[in-house]
């Protein structure tokens, strides 16, 4: 009876520690990485701002060949949407809500498996030797106790993911250019 009473005990001190915790964590998260590419915005841009585009280089769509990806809206720029189902890299949509021509892309993103929105850009700067290709994306893990939980550790999560992503950006940027 003692030890059950202890797993019980342990059981609901767990349970404080992670909803009680995660109550006391900001939901809020922000991952940001930049690469410059030999290339110039006008070779870049047409790269992101094409949902069909990002899956020559996104390295989600790389992990999982098998990803279903519909397209629908603009063929790129403001309007372009794209979602995706995957059993490896999750279930989402992305839709692009503006664009500047070689100067910036803004996109929502949103994983139907949190019920979360974030936004996102990319930005083109020209540079001397090239374009200065900076991702950011910033997101709200919102009111569950648990889902703020990771919100800490996103850009470990999500940082590598984005340098991958412009690695294989650049290459095919400068391969065109």
């Amino acid at each position: 009876m003692k030890v059950i009473k202890w797993l019980v005990g342990i059981v609901l001190v767990l349970a404080v520690v992670l909803v009680g915790g995660g109550m006391l964590i900001s939901p809020k998260f922000s991952v940001t990485r930049s690469a410059l590419v030999q290339a110039p915005p006008e070779k870049v841009y047409p790269l992101v701002a094409s949902p069909k585009a990002w899956k020559t280089w996104s390295v989600w769509t790389q992990r999982d060949p098998q990803m279903q990806i519909d397209y629908r809206g603009a063929e790129s720029g403001v309007g372009a949407v794209w979602e995706w189902k995957s059993k490896d890299q999750g279930d989402g949509r992305m839709s692009f809500v503006a664009a500047e021509p070689n100067r910036r892309v803004v996109y929502e993103l949103f994983f139907p498996d949190f019920g979360t929105t974030s936004t996102g850009s990319i930005a083109f700067v020209p540079e001397a030797s090239g374009t200065r290709v900076t991702w950011t994306m910033d997101g709200d893990f919102g009111s569950n106790p648990l889902f703020r939980w990771f919100a800490p550790f996103a850009d470990k999560m999500v940082g590598a993911d984005f340098e991958a992503g412009l690695a294989n950006l650049k290459a095919l940027a400068e391969q065109r250019g």
